[in-house]
């Protein structure tokens, strides 16, 4: 994690966006549901395509859907059904930020994934 003194947004900011490629990994975690958290002892993972989330934030608040893919350089994830129309009527994923969602199915199809999870259990 990016680890920085200031409290000054400005450095804040720049400290993101100068983040070396395997910080920015760590940009993509998003809260896990109730039942999640109880179930792993974790209160954050992080967003994996595939994974099943329900954005919190923003008009498209409420939506759940799998998350179709993620882009590290930018911290974005684009989850199936959240669209926004264009002027000529053709619709486009709509990038959300991983900390405006919850994780309420996670995708177990990676054991490493799985044991990293599993630890606290």
């Amino acid at each position: 994690m990016v680890r920085i003194a200031s409290k000054q947004p400005r450095k804040q900011r720049k400290a993101r966006y100068n983040a070396a490629t395997h910080q920015r990994s760590k940009f993509l975690a998003a809260p896990l549901s109730r039942e999640l958290r109880e179930e792993y002892k974790k209160r954050r993972a992080r967003v994996v395509a595939g994974d099943t989330v329900q954005v919190l934030r923003g008009e498209h608040a409420g939506t759940e859907g799998v998350v179709d893919s993620v882009d590290t350089t930018k911290g974005m994830i684009e989850v199936h059904g959240v669209t926004v129309t264009k002027a000529d009527g053709t619709e486009v994923p709509r990038p959300v930020n991983a900390s405006n969602v919850m994780i309420t199915k996670l995708k177990t199809e990676d054991p490493r994934r799985v044991a990293k999870l599993e630890e606290r259990k």
